[in-house]
């Protein structure tokens, strides 16, 4: 039978297991995907925890872990059109990713482009694409100065390399083990910890004009005194932080569109996957934690053999 790394309960690790489950089945406007590689991302270990997207819809234990695949198309569903068996493509699956087969909608599914791995497609549906939707929604000048706070994780890369593509002054957030990487990147680094408007006024004099937010907590709350509007303060990890000091979520617009915008990027050159490690299906638990415990650069992948 297939295997596929799951939840079995709300918690902590200890929840996880590695099972056997019967292939999915494609529903009307659905996709059954052979999974190539699974991007793991924060949201995949705080799903575990119970947490879920404002209106989304409550999972269904054993859950199977993952937000963002690409693979091959095994089977259609009624009332597709656009993709047949075969094709290679990548999404966000309906109900997990770190498995062997997964069901995409058709509506956030996009076929991947001869010239990008299955590994690099995988990191596309959640990190880079959060990071395409953030900084499209603040709408910056060129020239003007944004401050990304996590700029070392899968979509902090995202967002300073889209961010400094759209000609914006990038400050980014990030431990000193990361230093290397912001700075690759051409954004000025600016180490975590306390102090940390100080630190940035230091590190770059002058106003901050927007604040992409993708840590949450007193790391968000110290960012946004650093701003005079609110409302070019947005975050991608705490809802209830960002509105209480005025600002806001990043706005998902979770089409194919945005993924087929992304994939161009990545093909042109513009936006770089920055897979730093990957783990096979039969190690998750291991490429999990590396995520959970913050100590990943740049992105992590499962992939997953044929």
């Amino acid at each position: 039978m297939p295997k596929a790394y799951v939840f079995t309960r709300y918690g902590g690790p200890e929840t996880e297991a590695l099972v056997d489950l019967d292939r999915p089945s494609a529903g009307p406007g659905q996709l059954v995907v052979a999974v190539r590689a699974a991007g793991v991302n924060p949201v995949d270990w705080k799903q575990r925890t119970g947490y879920r997207r404002p209106g989304g819809p409550a999972r269904e234990l054993p859950a199977v872990f993952g937000n963002e695949v690409s693979g091959v198309v095994e089977e259609t569903g009624e009332g597709v059109t656009g993709f047949a068996v075969g094709d290679e493509v990548f999404g966000n699956p309906v109900a997990g990713g770190y498995a062997q087969y997964a069901v995409l909608p058709v509506t956030t599914t996009a076929h991947k482009p001869a010239g990008l791995s299955f590994t690099d497609a995988a990191t596309l549906p959640v990190a880079a694409a959060t990071a395409y939707d953030g900084v499209r929604q603040l709408g910056l000048p060129s020239g003007a100065t944004l401050l990304i706070t996590g700029a070392g994780g899968g979509v902090g890369v995202a967002a300073v390399q889209l961010a400094r593509a759209a000609g914006l002054r990038v400050v980014g957030v990030a431990s000193e083990a990361k230093k290397d990487l912001v700075e690759s990147l051409s954004a000025v680094h600016v180490p975590s910890g306390p102090e940390l408007a100080e630190r940035v006024r230091a590190a770059a004099p002058g106003d901050v004009d927007a604040v992409f937010d993708l840590v949450g907590g007193e790391v968000l709350e110290a960012a946004a005194t650093l701003l005079t509007d609110r409302t070019k303060l947005i975050t991608g990890a705490d809802r209830e932080t960002v509105a209480r000091l005025g600002g806001a979520p990043v706005a998902r617009a979770r089409t194919a569109a945005v993924l087929d915008a992304v994939a161009a990027l990545a093909v042109g050159g513009e936006l770089k996957p920055y897979v730093t490690r990957t783990f096979p299906l039969e190690l998750a638990a291991e490429a999990l934690r590396t995520v959970e415990e913050g100590h990943a650069r740049g992105k992590v992948v499962i992939e997953v053999a044929e």
